[in-house]
């Protein structure tokens, strides 16, 4: 008997802004995606900050994944960040990381911050697998659960600055 195995379809997707219309998509990705789930006045609340962009990844115009991030004076960090489960592991986040890549600058925003949850090994996997190192372990970072999370960056100038000690999402070749 012999073992097909079937090549994962690739996508080209749209990424742009986020606007009030997408809600009802991106709240079906996050509830698809995470236990402890945003509410759309989380969502709300942070995207009427002034420093904080929305954006969204449409295929066939429906959303098939979003990003939230804020702007600070060197850095981008990512706030929350989903791909809708039947759209997952067909390069769209990939590509939603090249457009924030595509904002850092060699002169202003060097890097790309965000924290993962210490028991979400897939999205750990996919940020190292995008260039992302973790950095750090913040202890009891999450109020939801008190859950540790790994601090990942991304750095535009000098990637060899975050090589260090090896750690244990260091072990997985992606």
């Amino acid at each position: 008997m012999s073992v097909v195995r079937l090549q994962r379809q690739q996508v080209k997707v749209h990424i742009r802004w986020m606007i009030r219309r997408d809600m009802t998509e991106v709240l079906r990705t996050e509830h698809e995606s995470f236990d402890f789930a945003w509410t759309e006045e989380d969502f709300l609340k942070c995207l009427r900050q002034r420093n904080c962009i929305g954006m969204v990844a449409e295929l066939d115009e429906r959303v098939v994944g979003f990003m939230i991030y804020e702007l600070h004076k060197n850095k981008l960090h990512v706030l929350n960040f989903a791909v809708h489960p039947d759209f997952r592991r067909k390069g769209v986040g990939t590509q939603m990381v090249a457009k924030l890549v595509g904002k850092l600058s060699s002169h202003r925003r060097t890097r790309i911050t965000l924290a993962v949850r210490e028991t979400n090994l897939p999205a750990q996997l996919f940020f190292k697998s995008v260039s992302f190192c973790a950095t750090k372990v913040m202890r009891k970072y999450y109020e939801d659960s008190g859950e540790d999370a790994f601090l990942m960056n991304f750095r535009l100038d000098d990637p060899a600055e975050l090589e260090g000690p090896v750690n244990r999402i260091a072990q997985y070749d992606v």
